[in-house]
């Protein structure tokens, strides 16, 4: 038997493609892969948007989705039980159209790591894409709290997915016929 990977690759025939980076990629990010997977899912669109997350440190690495994380998307009808962490390799840059941060401190580092302006471009926070939630500039990260603020977090994360997904997907249909 070969060795296990962590690696998801992207889809290269996909029109669009997106990843949700957070700090450790076991709280915020597999909340919004989650989401954003069922959104496409439920739109028809998997062959037509790919959809990863990563970390901005190496820290859990290969590590499940925090419990408490995964209790929350279940609660809500949504499966991380196959989530790895993983860390966001500067070199997808080239193959992302979107990339997603949750916090000020993630696009600041994610940034830093992009070496043209086109790649620094591609770098947005979630809450951006939600007019309504766009003054809260950032996502909290519940790591260091309880349940009721990972659901709380969640819902957040559900809000502007779907505002997300709403900005895009024209683009994506007009693509796609």
């Amino acid at each position: 038997m070969g060795a296990m990977t962590f690696a998801r690759t992207f889809d290269p025939a996909a029109l669009f493609r997106i990843c949700f980076v957070c700090t450790g990629n076991i709280c915020r990010s597999p909340m919004a892969e989650s989401v954003f997977r069922a959104l496409v899912r439920n739109a028809g669109l998997e062959s037509a948007i790919s959809i990863t997350s990563a970390a901005t440190g190496d820290w859990h690495v290969g590590e499940r989705a925090d419990s408490r994380t995964l209790d929350a998307l279940t609660a809500r009808g949504y499966d991380g039980a196959a989530h790895r962490a993983r860390q966001f390799d500067p070199a997808w840059f080239a193959d992302l159209d979107l990339v997603v941060v949750f916090d000020r401190s993630q696009e600041r580092i994610v940034k830093t790591w992009a070496t043209t302006e086109e790649d620094r471009s591609k770098v947005h926070l979630l809450l951006s894409f939600d007019k309504d939630q766009a003054p809260l500039v950032d996502v909290p990260d519940p790591y260091y709290s309880d349940a009721a603020l990972f659901d709380q977090v969640l819902g957040m994360i559900e809000r502007a997915s779907v505002a997300l997904f709403r900005q895009i997907t024209p683009g994506i249909r007009q693509g796609a016929s």
